[in-house]
């Protein structure tokens, strides 16, 4: 055997002396308590996303739509300076169509059935923009924290006590 693992020899012990790890060692477990007594860490966060790589996306797609009119213009053959020309009014037009799109939220959010999986930051704002329509749908407060309701129960009673005692 090698460095001091195991018996020396194999001989009259009745095994063949090949040494396994014990699968069935339990380690100790650490001290720490299973709950986390900051209940602030448990709250849900809400993803935020980048805006650079919103703003990336968006111009991306503005450039794919020009450079499909660029390249069905050269198919046709047409004049060099009349594909600029054509190319530049169509990227001016849907810039200022997406700045002014950029305050609706409603074609964001009817887009947001139609994002993929990986477009996390797309789905992140379309998921903001619901929460938010949601919760003024339903009248609730913009600093409301939730369970702010049994913390508010808990002083009561609280006061209540320090008043019998």
């Amino acid at each position: 055997m090698t460095s001091n693992v195991g018996l020396s020899t194999p001989r009259g012990s009745g095994t063949s002396g090949y040494v396994q790890k014990n699968y069935a060692h339990l380690k100790p477990r650490d001290t720490a308590s299973p709950y986390p007594k900051d209940f602030s860490t448990l709250r849900h966060k809400q993803r935020q996303p980048d805006a650079e790589i919103l703003e990336h996306d968006r111009r991306r797609a503005i450039e794919v739509q020009v450079f499909e009119l660029r390249d069905r213009l050269e198919d046709e053959g047409v004049d060099e300076d009349e594909i600029e020309m054509q190319t530049g009014a169509l990227r001016t037009k849907l810039e200022e169509e997406g700045e002014k799109g950029r305050g609706k939220g409603a074609k964001a959010a009817a887009d947001a059935k139609g994002l993929k999986s990986h477009q996390v930051h797309e789905l992140a704002k379309a998921k903001i923009e619901e929460s938010e329509k949601l919760r003024k749908a339903l009248g609730i407060r913009e600093d409301y924290e939730e369970g702010s309701h049994w913390k508010k129960a808990e002083e009561r009673m609280r006061d209540g006590l320090k008043n019998e005692g």
